[in-house]
């Protein structure tokens, strides 16, 4: 299978585009641009479809902008995709490094799991995996009971799941990588490989999205926060029921 590489980078990281298309050119590998959305660049006024009071009630802090881009950006490549007319493509964020079999083992994940569905194939975690499939290449892909994984820089998306999730994911009180996980929402199977197939790069410590500095300022305190806690226990239980059968 032709597995179109979709970068998610946007206009002021050049370095980063730089280092991952100098990478991509030594690997032959083909890379296609989504011009990110610069959630610096957008005033909160004009934010479109982002329920913020619905995200702090979720998260426990406000909805900062670079998250903001983030989740536009990763919906502009999913109606990339599905304008493109390709069965799939693997998405990337421009902080990872390129690997020499990245293509192979990634089009050995397509020939494997059905239409309609996302291979997540990088992550922070993957807590009690369940496995379900083995690719020609020797990859194991399954479920992470546990959750939110974290990440979203690396993943398989079949055409048939861009057109599914584009309107589940239409309005955002999420971080992306969270929203993209909760099948018990949006209905579209997504697994996981049990190994990350890529390391994150060298320039991934300057981020366009927020330090964990900024998090922690952000962060509600005391019975604030009552309600993040209370929305994370039941994700926690709607996750284990969607992985354990």
């Amino acid at each position: 299978m032709d597995l179109p590489v979709l970068l998610i980078n946007i206009d002021r990281a050049i370095e980063r585009r730089l280092l991952i298309e100098g990478q991509a050119e030594k690997l032959g590998i083909r890379l296609e641009r989504v011009a990110g959305i610069d959630g610096a660049k957008v005033s909160p006024e004009q934010w479109v479809d982002a329920d913020r009071d619905l995200f702090l009630k979720r998260n426990g802090r406000p909805l900062m902008t670079g998250e903001y881009g983030c989740y536009k950006s990763h919906l502009k490549a999913f109606q990339q995709l599905v304008e493109s007319g390709a069965p799939a493509a693997l998405i990337i964020e421009d902080d990872v490094a390129l690997s020499e079999d990245l293509i192979l083992r990634a089009q050995s994940v397509a020939a494997t799991v059905e239409d309609g569905c996302v291979v997540k194939l990088v992550n922070h975690r993957t807590l009690a995996f369940r496995h379900l499939f083995t690719t020609p290449m020797g990859d194991r892909i399954g479920l992470s009971r546990f959750g939110p994984q974290g990440s979203a820089a690396c993943y398989l998306l079949t055409k048939g799941a861009a057109q599914k999730l584009l309107e589940p994911l239409r309005v955002q009180s999420l971080p992306f990588d969270m929203a993209l996980e909760r099948v018990w929402h949006h209905r579209v199977p997504v697994y996981t490989a049990e190994e990350s197939f890529l390391e994150f790069g060298d320039l991934r410590s300057q981020t366009f999205i927020a330090s964990r500095a900024d998090y922690k300022q952000q962060k509600q305190k005391g019975l604030a926060k009552i309600p993040t806690h209370v929305f994370r226990v039941k994700e926690a239980v709607l996750r284990a029921m969607q992985t354990l059968f």
